[in-house]
């Protein structure tokens, strides 16, 4: 097992890596900014050094610190957790160069999947099922693309190869529109990731987002521990996710999983790491591949009873797979709320002083959260400050739960989107289950035209 480890991460995601490390017998230290030097897992880590200022590009992402903080403690492994530099490629390279564990897939894995046109490529290969595209990027001949977009039949959208987290689409519904689309996501992508090369896919009009966790050891051994629904998005960011999605039978489950247990066994896929994917009308389509842990984890930690975080550092430490498929059996239903600050109506960010926390409890209730009563939640990074996740026996009970567990919430100071999240538990399209990920759009579209509320 590995002797110690560097979170190079903050908030709730650095403070769950430092309980996992805890429990198997593991060292930390903690790299923070100055803006975050009274993070809640900064106090519990063994050692902590500070890396730098506020900005998350003189600390966060600033790759040289974060690797002498390591050689300066004798660490030897470095866990990026998610966002920030966990699927930087260059990073992924560095750290192993500097003689230190990555705790996530090979540099060439990252480098593989973080380009969306060789990654649909490399699962076309492997059998995944992908969405009916250009098959590669698009070129400058105006013609060709044209007679592509035909074949792939309207409405199509233009993505940018190097995009993410919703940025670098755009969807075009007619022929005369999309020289000019092309064109103007090509210069978007080149300022956002540096490179402007984009390709085209079928926009699927009404789709849900599915995707698929897997947890592979690089070794030849991989498993899948099911699927999870995170449809419920505002502005292409996840706003609620369940596990496992409602009307997904269990060989459809079986499946797909299947196919991504396959295809992680092809590419050398070492870590955990989750495919994503459209549902539409019975089908999956593959979009990309996340390889890092995921914001949603826990839902599919409690319906499997796996510790995801614990097998990532197993598996960096060496080790082999332990799971084998047929030990993965999925149990009751769980749901994760993200809890943010922000207005819950305009949606703009909300920093400052927590004067009064109080998390719910009860059956069935875990909170992910890095804050306490006098916490500051700084202006200077992502507006998430938690994650309140609920398990029951069947949906209907979960739903019960976390309707009961954000009423017993308090977050007093700042605003959150506790309300917000109040709503959707309330609304009838989302307890049906099997919504779209439009559906959360239109509705927060209708309330605030007074046409209809949520709830």
């Amino acid at each position: 097992m590995l002797d110690k480890v560097v979170i190079a991460n903050r908030g709730e995601i650095a403070l769950r890596i430092l309980r996992a490390c805890s429990a198997l017998g593991i060292r930390t230290v903690a790299v923070h900014s100055t803006a975050d030097r009274n993070l809640k897992h900064v106090a519990m880590a063994d050692e902590s050094i500070c890396i730098g200022p506020a900005p998350s590009s003189e600390s966060y992402l600033n790759m040289p610190a974060i690797i002498a903080a390591a050689e300066v403690t004798d660490a030897q492994a470095i866990h990026p957790g998610y966002g920030f530099l966990s699927e930087n490629a260059d990073f992924a390279e560095r750290v192993e160069q500097s003689g230190f564990v990555f705790i996530g897939p090979k540099a060439d894995t990252i480098r593989l999947m973080g380009d969306k046109v060789e990654a649909i490529r490399a699962m076309k290969a492997a059998g995944v099922p992908c969405v009916p595209g250009s098959g590669g990027p698009l070129g400058d001949d105006a013609e060709t693309n044209m007679k592509i977009a035909r074949e792939i039949g309207y409405p199509v959208i233009v993505k940018a190869a190097g995009g993410g987290g919703g940025r670098g689409m755009r969807v075009v519904h007619t022929e005369a529109a999309l020289v000019n689309a092309i064109a103007t996501t090509q210069t978007e992508a080149k300022a956002a990731f540096g490179n402007d090369m984009v390709y085209m896919e079928k926009f699927l009009e009404n789709p849900r987002h599915i995707e698929i966790q897997v947890l592979a050891d690089g070794q030849g051994n991989a498993i899948h521990l099911g699927e999870r629904d995170c449809s419920m998005q505002r502005r292409h960011q996840k706003v609620v996710e369940e596990a496992p999605a409602p009307g997904i039978t269990e060989e459809q489950r079986a499946e797909i999983g299947k196919v991504c247990v396959e295809a992680c066994v092809r590419i050398g896929y070492r870590g955990a790491g989750t495919f994503e994917f459209l549902y539409e009308n019975g089908r999956f389509y593959f979009i990309e591949m996340n390889t890092r842990i995921q914001v949603e984890h826990p839902v599919t930690e409690w319906v499997t009873g796996i510790d995801l975080v614990k097998e990532q550092l197993k598996i960096a430490a060496g080790m082999k797979l332990s799971i084998k498929q047929k030990d993965v059996v999925l149990r009751g239903h769980a749901i994760e709320c993200r809890i943010n600050a922000e207005d819950p109506e305009s949606f703009l960010p909300s920093p400052g002083l927590i004067q009064h926390f109080h998390a719910p409890g009860g059956p069935g209730v875990r909170v992910d959260s890095h804050i306490y009563e006098g916490y500051r939640v700084p202006p200077n990074y992502d507006s998430m400050i938690g994650k309140l996740i609920v398990h029951g026996p069947d949906r209907e009970t979960a739903i019960a739960r976390m309707h009961v567990a954000l009423s017993e919430m308090v977050v007093d100071g700042i605003k959150t989107n506790i309300p917000l999240q109040q709503r959707i538990m309330r609304d009838q399209g989302f307890r049906a289950g099997g919504q779209n990920i439009h559906y959360l759009e239109k509705r927060l579209a209708e309330r605030k035209g007074k046409t209809l509320s949520i709830g």
